[in-house]
């Protein structure tokens, strides 16, 4: 099926529809990569769904169960949580610990190398017709890869201390339950470090680092808990996951604990 096709057929599906495939993709390629390639597959993961995720967050569309439009972002970030869940439980809390810094590492080092792209003095019209698609991409890669500072910078921190408060909680409640209801620490760390991630960001962004401050019942109830039942969602259906995963995966740090 030709790109444009399937792009067509994709914007013609509810949002939510296509939200639950990108989840099933996502799903689909985390367990093929921790499949063949362990821990490392997981990390070049956790890296991609970085990067991906903060170009997503620049497009916003209407869901029907929210009056306010969304921006996206949010299931492709989330399934992260289960990259950090999955390094903790079966390669120990250092693995969990070096998928957050390469995530944060991979979101600065593409920003730095597509700076250096639009660094580049782009053509203009002298170029002639024949090169005109070179001066229209220099526009749409200067609006994917120079965000405003604000959005940055609130993205990065909330990612670090959401995903390290995460790889913490779900180390803590393991200990707790002594290894048992590895469903109860997968659903609870995601769902609580997926509000820190989601507080943090909405009010560094859009009330202390930013000119306009919106209000506060806004930032609360469209941009904290708008997007926070995606983080739910992604909790609960990664939730199997774990358990798929621990079946399939064979490894010798992939031995299954008390369920």
């Amino acid at each position: 099926m030709p790109v444009a096709r399937l792009i067509e057929l994709l914007n013609s599906l509810p949002p939510e529809i296509v939200s639950l495939l990108l989840l099933l993709s996502c799903f689909f390629a985390i367990g093929i990569l921790y499949r063949f390639f362990g821990a490392e597959g997981l990390y070049v993961y956790i890296a991609v769904a970085i990067v991906a995720a903060n170009i997503h967050v620049l497009k916003v569309t209407q869901f029907s169960f929210f009056p306010d439009p969304v921006a996206l972002g949010t299931v492709l970030f989330g399934t992260t949580f289960l990259c950090t869940d999955l390094l903790s439980e079966y390669y120990g809390r250092k693995h969990a610990v070096r998928g957050v810094m390469l995530g944060f590492a991979a979101n600065v080092l593409m920003t730095v190398l597509m700076l250096f792209a639009i660094g580049y003095r782009p053509l203009d019209a002298s170029a002639g017709e024949e090169f005109q698609w070179a001066v229209e991409n220099h526009n749409h890669i200067s609006a994917l890869f120079s965000p405003l500072p604000a959005l940055l910078l609130s993205g990065m921190i909330a990612y670090l201390i959401s995903q390290f408060h995460d790889v913490w909680i779900y180390e803590k409640i393991k200990k707790l339950t002594d290894g048992n209801h590895l469903w109860l620490r997968n659903i609870a760390s995601t769902c609580i470090s997926g509000l820190i991630d989601n507080t943090i960001f909405s009010i560094l962004a859009w009330v202390v680092l930013t000119d306009q401050p919106k209000e506060w019942r806004v930032v609360i109830f469209t941009y904290i808990l708008g997007t926070y039942v995606f983080r739910v969602v992604v909790a609960v259906l990664d939730t199997p996951m774990m358990y798929l995963l621990r079946s399939i995966c064979p490894t010798p740090e992939n031995q299954p604990d008390k369920a």
